[in-house]
């Protein structure tokens, strides 16, 4: 098997195993993809810890503390959601890594300015207490394709940049 051939679920959960470190996932327009495709992943339980699929507004205030100003002022598809929403599944389960996905997965409901296909990938680290470490770091992606073939790809991607970020240390 090729590695393009290997599941990105796979070397995510070993680099998280590797760095002894755990994940957990904010969906919104993936709706637990995330989840599904790490817990594909035999011995996920030591690394994965939650998704949760906060696809409402209210869901993204009372789960994970999304402030009402950043949905008011930018909408759920925007940089400052993406990061609170990491951020906040992050801090409320306690792991050392945080992903959140928010976007426009279609047919319908893109602009002009957030077309549809437009997602935001948040990734936020948990540095050891004390030492000011702690980040966070949002991505936006646009894709093409049906509305599952969008979330596909936009799982698949916060993957990619969970690796990339466990490999590097930080986001």
């Amino acid at each position: 098997m090729t590695e393009s051939e290997v599941p990105i679920a796979e070397p995510v959960g070993q680099a998280l195993c590797e760095a002894d470190a755990t994940v957990a996932v904010a969906e919104s327009c993936t709706g637990g993809l995330i989840g599904s495709l790490l817990t594909d992943v035999p011995g996920s339980s030591d690394y994965f810890d939650r998704s949760l699929v906060t696809y409402s507004y209210d869901a993204k205030r009372e789960a994970l503390a999304v402030s009402r100003e950043a949905l008011d002022a930018e909408g759920a598809v925007s940089e400052p959601v993406a990061r609170q929403m990491a951020q906040g599944v992050r801090d409320r389960a306690g792991t050392t890594w945080g992903v959140s996905t928010t976007g426009i997965a279609g047919p319908t409901g893109g602009t002009d300015e957030k077309p549809v296909g437009t997602v935001f990938v948040g990734i936020a680290y948990a540095a050891p207490w004390g030492s000011g470490n702690s980040s966070t770091r949002v991505r936006r992606y646009e894709f093409d394709g049906s509305r599952t073939e969008i979330k596909r790809q936009i799982a698949e991607q916060a993957l990619e940049d969970l690796l990339a970020a466990v490999d590097g240390g930080a986001p």
